[in-house]
């Protein structure tokens, strides 16, 4: 068959360890054989970025928001350990937040369900979207540690230099002290790209934050999105025949444990970072969960939810045999190809991204499987395979589909 041909680039952005391999298997194994590929390449790999001082990081944002869509490897944000293993200048910030800040997105994560795998949560029959906040909070802190005997204020420089002031704790013994800010900008875009995106998947909106305690700072979500739903998309919603629910966060997630699932939980970002690790986990394995960044204007980024694979990095150097679900940064091509296809009206584009979507699925429901998703499977015939076998038993699925 002639390859599918592309008119735009997508940003390509490359990442670290298991991942990075992973990257490059299916490419070469799903997508070269079949696709035209046009991408502008980055390299976000840890090295790189140590290299070009993060600047390759900024490059690859600003180019998403050139082309418009974007697909993104899993990369390290290194600790104290990666300093010394990367020999780094500095403990560079993770290249995830840099791009959100600069996309000023929200990010949508969703499990990808297949038979065998069974919810741990008995209810849930139908996936739950998680909409984390990408901006602030405690990703853009600044934090002391604080002596005794030492006294700690909020103090705000007013435009006409004029200063409020609010003890925050007089420090009798030795403590540590964090601030914390956000943007009335970045929280309205938060609620339209939480709405529009409920809209076109057709998904009822929760969001809950913690205003009875935080009576200024989550309050301001509270009231921002309360007031952008009932003058913007109120009406729209009716229409769609889905809501918005406010609540707060410990009721949210008793709520969450009782229902069945098909919603949007909308969360500020400390409590989606957490709580779509949890539905990840609760649905299955991380390594089955889509995620993309939307901007209010537009702009998509797609990724994997998970981590880099560190340990079955550390394997695959030695030459040993690894089996690593590769399906979170599958769905992350796919995700960007259908994106960029509906984008430029290209529909052979769109038709190769949902099946090869299926034909991953299929793979799976036919009992071939990494070792995570091996190990909780109920399927009775089911076999564990490596890493690259994996992603061959999806071509033969994928090429049939295609004949």
């Amino acid at each position: 068959m002639d390859k599918i041909k592309m008119t735009t680039p997508i940003v390509e952005m490359d990442g670290d360890e298991m991942t990075r391999v992973l990257w490059q298997k299916i490419k070469d194994i799903l997508i070269y054989p079949y696709i035209d590929l046009k991408s502008e390449y980055y390299d976000l790999g840890l090295e790189n970025r140590n290299k070009t001082d993060d600047q390759v990081t900024i490059d690859s944002a600003e180019a998403t928001k050139k082309y418009g869509v974007a697909v993104k490897c899993a990369t390290i944000t290194p600790n104290a350990a990666r300093m010394d293993e990367y020999n780094l200048k500095q403990m560079w910030k993770s290249p995830n937040g840099t791009i959100r800040a600069i996309l000023d997105g929200t990010v949508f994560r969703s499990p990808i369900l297949v038979k065998g795998i069974t919810p741990y949560i008995p209810t849930w029959k139908k996936p739950i979207c998680i909409a984390r906040h990408a901006y602030g909070d405690v990703y853009k802190n600044t934090e002391m540690v604080v002596k005794a005997g030492s006294k700690a204020e909020l103090c705000v420089t007013k435009p006409d230099g004029t200063e409020e002031r609010s003890t925050i704790f007089d420090f009798k013994t030795d403590g540590i002290i964090q601030g914390m800010h956000n943007l009335d900008k970045s929280i309205s875009s938060f609620a339209r790209s939480c709405f529009n995106y409920a809209l076109d998947q057709k998904l009822d909106v929760w969001f809950a934050t913690k205003d009875t305690i935080s009576k200024k700072y989550d309050h301001r979500f509270k009231d921002l999105f309360a007031e952008i739903f009932e003058n913007e998309y109120k009406e729209k919603f009716e229409q769609a025949g889905i809501t918005y629910f406010y609540t707060l966060i410990d009721d949210a997630v008793a709520r969450v444990i009782r229902s069945e699932g098909g919603y949007m939980w909308a969360c500020k970002n400390y409590d989606g970072d957490v709580m779509s690790d949890m539905i990840a986990t609760a649905f299955g394995s991380l390594a089955m969960m889509t995620s993309v960044l939307v901007s209010p204007d537009g702009v998509y980024e797609y990724e994997a939810a998970h981590g880099t694979v560190q340990r079955h990095y550390y394997k695959y150097l030695k030459g040993e045999e690894t089996s690593t679900n590769s399906v979170a940064t599958l769905f992350a091509w796919t995700g960007a190809l259908r994106k960029r296809g509906e984008l430029d009206n290209l529909p052979e584009l769109m038709n190769f991204a949902d099946k090869l979507e299926k034909a991953t699925i299929d793979t799976i429901e036919d009992g071939v499987m990494t070792g995570d998703l091996y190990a909780i499977s109920t399927l009775e015939n089911k076999k564990k395979v490596n890493s690259e076998d994996f992603l061959l038993a999806v071509n033969e699925h994928l090429a049939a589909s295609l004949a």
